[in-house]
């Protein structure tokens, strides 16, 4: 298999990864929602725009609706995107959002939800209309909570690169932020060096005058070198904290949380890795020891990147050419396993490194 090969099979792969990691609300659309509602089960289906306040409003407890019926196979909690599928929302009348409508089991005709936008509310509702008895689940934060007794020992730890959200609890901007910063707390509760936390301000007034903030919600990126604190002005979407906490921070994470195909590269061992596969047996060795030069000099995280290089042109050294090659369509396999998200990282480390060297 030749290497562009390889990389579209990685991007298979990434396809269906995402798909299997599908959040617990069903993304529902023109060409799936009349084969997933109207079925077998019964269906709530939330009809939203991305643009509408309400509808970031209720999304954290529609989100939490959905972690709770996960499990409850005779009923199913979906979405639809206005803006993106329009004819299908006028097609059942949408005409204002968010609009909340009950499917009964083998029914299109919808009944509208008129109460209270809470996932409790939510939930009532549809174990009467579909006869179950779910209660709510309590979704764990992977957000940290500051407070004026933990503040300076998170926020000014210099071993850590932190982002602080300073937020009131009556800001409709900061409740409709709340989802999102969950997300992005989620995909980077695997880096040990990365804190996403976030600090009720008007609770704790002293600090966040101490930090200069007068508007809610504040965001504040306190990285290894500047304690004082960088004012965050980028973008709101996940995407724009993700990709700025990558790279102020040297991290190679997706909104998922995964891995990107980055993850684990370092430049001038990229380079030397090439050097390594071009190169003829002999000056194979003489490059080999210029890498172990390269990875002494390596501190941190990417000492140990390094340590997966060395390793990587060892075995290409003992066991031939062909090991790299054979060792990625390997790991490749075991990635399509069911693995827990750290052994995915380890993984998907080595498959990058390795592909350095195919």
């Amino acid at each position: 298999m030749g290497k562009s090969e390889i990389w579209f099979s990685v991007g298979i792969f990434a396809l269906l990864l995402t798909s299997a990691i599908a959040e617990d609300v069903v993304v529902l659309t023109e060409e799936n929602l009349e084969k997933e509602v109207g079925q077998e089960r019964g269906a709530l289906v939330e009809f939203y725009a991305p643009w509408c306040g309400h509808c970031k409003k209720l999304a954290p407890e529609y989100e939490k609706l959905g972690a709770s019926f996960k499990k409850a196979k005779s009923v199913l909690i979906g979405k639809v995107d206005c803006d993106e599928h329009k004819s299908l929302c006028s097609k059942y009348g949408v005409s204002g959002y968010p609009t909340i409508q009950w499917f009964p089991k083998g029914s299109l005709e919808p009944k509208k939800y008129e109460g209270p936008r809470t996932a409790e509310s939510l939930a009532e509702f549809v174990n009467n209309e579909g006869g179950t008895n779910v209660k709510i689940a309590a979704v764990p934060s992977n957000v940290v909570v500051l407070t004026a007794d933990n503040f300076d020992e998170v926020v000014l730890n210099e071993n850590k690169d932190v982002l602080v959200e300073f937020y009131a609890p009556w800001c409709g901007h900061c409740k409709a932020l709340a989802p999102t910063y969950e997300k992005v707390a989620t995909a980077f509760k695997l880096e040990e060096e990365i804190v996403i936390a976030n600090l009720d301000a008007d609770k704790h007034r002293d600090l966040a005058e101490k930090y200069g903030v007068s508007g809610y919600p504040t965001l504040k990126f306190f990285p290894k070198g500047n304690k004082a604190g960088e004012e965050y002005e980028g973008g709101r979407d996940v995407d724009d904290f993700v990709n700025f906490i990558n790279e102020n921070c040297g991290t190679s994470r997706d909104a998922k949380g995964q891995y990107t195909s980055k993850a684990g590269l370092i430049k001038g061992l990229d380079t030397l890795a090439k050097e390594f596969v071009a190169a003829s047996n002999e000056e194979k060795k003489s490059i080999f020891a210029k890498i172990e030069d390269e990875v002494d000099k390596l501190k941190g995280s990417t000492a140990s990147y390094g340590k997966i290089y060395l390793k990587a042109a060892k075995k290409c050294l003992e066991k031939g050419s062909e090991y790299a090659q054979k060792e990625v369509e390997r790991l490749q396999r075991m990635l399509e396993k069911s693995i827990s998200p750290a052994k995915a990282d380890e993984f998907t480390l080595k498959k990058n490194i390795l592909s350095a060297f195919t």
